[in-house]
């Protein structure tokens, strides 16, 4: 066989991103940073393919503001000259006004997404990885996953869950009449929860854990945002909501109707499906067998974000644990962007300097002990 028709070897990218929302075109932009470095974006639909998904409803818990001239960046924001309170003109955006944000920052950016490219497989190869998708395979040192969670959402394990619509689906927001009720009483049961209420249903949230009354601490992650807490005590104020700190032990039908068995025996009954919003997993998809799962079930990191089994594969997005961290709002999952890249761009021999302006945005955090300080008041 001569050189003109011996197959030739395929290009090897220095990074790979999986997954086009804020994590995936945040680290995007930060890699982009990183002068020569060879990468490119994989999304199974379209920019932003998530929040488009995400029920009409259904809008951010935090804010958006423009501040950047001031130095505070957005808190929605995935790159810290952007900000989507400016490009969209809401605070609390839907899922379809962040996707166009997102849209409008991979453009502006000029940052390499191949659309409709669903990865299907993850290998580990010599020299990194192989990602076979439906736009075909592709070889890279370095993979980013930046999936998302919205798509692994948890049902609750109790008999009789398959009679439960999930948070996340269409028809859980459809207007009911009568008696609803929400088995979680975290951000997306009470967001859910209130929803109805305010379309004049009846609303009970059953969850032994009540993390309604969660109030010392700062963190959002572990409490209710201000955004839910507000909208919880209108609802309560109508009095067609009952918070029960119980735990749901099954799902019957009941006649016509439907019940949730609680623990103390009793029964809730409701006049449609009750609406299961027991929260989300990782998420991981096809690189699930490249993390070492911690005990509580999320992926286990090193310091760097990266797989303690397989080196060179990166997390970036929500599913981001850190001992007791949590990295599940944007303007946290965020601060790692750039310290992936930054990795990412070492490794590849690169300048990697102009990072150092997300630092300087607030957009840069690699020093962990700093996260977690509570307010003083």
């Amino acid at each position: 066989m001569t050189a003109s028709t011996r197959e030739q070897d395929p290009v090897v990218l220095d990074a790979l991103v999986i997954g086009a929302g804020p994590a995936g075109i945040g680290t995007a932009l930060a890699l982009s940073a990183v002068e020569g470095l060879t990468f490119g974006v994989l999304e199974r639909g379209g920019v932003g393919q998530t929040f488009l998904e995400w029920p009409e409803a259904q809008t951010f818990l935090t804010p958006s503001f423009t501040g950047n001239g001031f130095g505070a960046t957005d808190l929605n924001a995935v790159h810290p000259e952007t900000s989507p309170a400016f490009s969209l003109g809401v605070d609390y955006p839907t899922g379809v006004q962040y996707a166009a944000y997102l849209r409008g920052v991979a453009k502006h950016f000029r940052i390499p997404v191949l659309t409709d490219a669903e990865v299907t497989a993850v290998e580990r190869v010599d020299g990194g990885f192989e990602v076979r998708s439906a736009r075909g395979p592709a070889r890279t040192r370095s993979l980013v996953w930046a999936g998302g969670e919205f798509h692994a959402p948890r049902n609750p394990r109790i008999p009789g869950s398959g009679l439960a619509d999930l948070a996340r689906a269409p028809q859980a927001w459809m207007r009911r009449s009568g008696d609803v009720v929400v088995i979680g009483g975290y951000e997306s049961g009470i967001d859910i929860a209130c929803h109805h209420i305010e379309q004049g249903a009846r609303v009970t949230v059953v969850d032994g854990a009540t993390p309604w009354d969660a109030g010392s601490g700062s963190d959002p992650s572990f409490r209710l945002a201000p955004r839910s807490r507000v909208r919880l005590a209108a609802a309560r104020a109508t009095g067609r909501l009952s918070l029960v700190g119980s735990r749901a032990t099954g799902i019957v039908r009941d006649g016509e109707d439907w019940a949730v068995r609680i623990d103390d025996g009793s029964r809730l009954r409701c006049s449609s499906r009750p609406i299961a919003a027991a929260g989300y997993g990782p998420g991981l998809g096809p690189v699930a067998q490249l993390f070492a799962e911690r005990p509580d079930g999320w992926p286990e990191l090193d310091e760097d974000d990266q797989s303690t089994i397989a080196p060179g594969l990166f997390l970036s997005g929500p599913a981001i644990r850190h001992g007791g961290l949590k990295f599940c709002f944007v303007y946290k999952f965020r601060q790692r962007f750039a310290h992936i890249a930054r990795i990412i761009g070492e490794r590849a021999g690169k300048d990697v300097g102009a990072l150092e302006a997300w630092r300087a945005a607030g957009m840069l955090t690699d020093d962990l002990s700093c996260c977690g300080v509570e307010c003083a008041c």
